[in-house]
C-alpha cells in the first residue's frame, strides 16, 4: 500500500528498469528509463533524482533487483513498483 500511495501522490520518480526498446514501445508518462544493466554506472544520475524512487519494469522482477541493489549501495526512500502496466493504472486512476 505504501508504493501505491506514493504512486498516487505524484512526488515520487519514476525509473523503468527496462531496455530502450521495451520502453519505446509503453512506458508510464514522465517516466525515466534506466535499463537494469546500466544502473551502476548511473549512481550519480540515480542520486540527482528526486526521492522517492519508485522502479518498474515488466514483470517486477528487474525492479526487485534494482531496488535491492540500490539499498546495499545505501539509497533510501527506493522502492519495487512492479509492473510499468501496474505502475500506468495506479496514475490513471489515483482518484
Amino acid at each position: 500500500m505504501l508504493v501505491e500511495n506514493l504512486i498516487k501522490s505524484g512526488k515520487a520518480t519514476i525509473v523503468d528498469v527496462r531496455t530502450p526498446d521495451e520502453f519505446f514501445y509503453g512506458n508510464v508518462n514522465g517516466s525515466v528509463n534506466i535499463p537494469l544493466d546500466t544502473i551502476e554506472n548511473n549512481f550519480s544520475k540515480l542520486k540527482s533524482l528526486q526521492t522517492p524512487i519508485v522502479f518498474c519494469c515488466a514483470s517486477g522482477n528487474r525492479s526487485s533487483i534494482a531496488t535491492i541493489l540500490l539499498q546495499r549501495h545505501n539509497f533510501e526512500e527506493v522502492y519495487n513498483g512492479g509492473s510499468w502496466i501496474y505502475v500506468n493504472n495506479i496514475l490513471k486512476n489515483k482518484s
